[in-house]
């Protein structure tokens, strides 16, 4: 039953992004304004980290399954991507340089 009531926090947050995302016209996807609800709802102590902590921690251990679909949807485009390979690398390589930076100035100001 605990598992069951953590799913449903998480899905709930998901549920309330997506109607954000439909209502309001946001051109964020709705599945990160609720994890930007979520968020928020953690850092003010609407929700408790105990409230969620084991769902998370297993949604996190199986994230790489979770990312077959996209890779699988990707393949299934490829006549577009082969194309233009080399600017979708350049993105993903620049980018994920970007975000180690940010990260790493993030965790030494709040260490702080």
């Amino acid at each position: 039953m605990k598992l069951l009531r953590q799913i449903t926090i998480i899905l709930l947050f998901v549920f309330l992004g997506e109607l954000l995302n439909k209502f309001i016209g946001i051109p964020i996807p709705g599945s990160i304004l609720g994890m930007v609800l979520l968020l928020v709802s953690l850092l003010t102590g609407i929700v408790k980290l105990k409230q969620i902590d084991e769902v998370s921690r297993f949604l996190l251990d199986h994230m790489a399954v979770l990312f077959v679909p996209a890779g699988v949807g990707l393949i299934s485009v490829i006549g577009v991507v082969k194309d233009t390979w080399w600017i979708l690398l350049l993105i993903s390589i620049s980018t994920t340089f970007l975000v180690m930076s940010v990260t790493g100035l993030v965790v030494k100001f709040t260490r702080r």
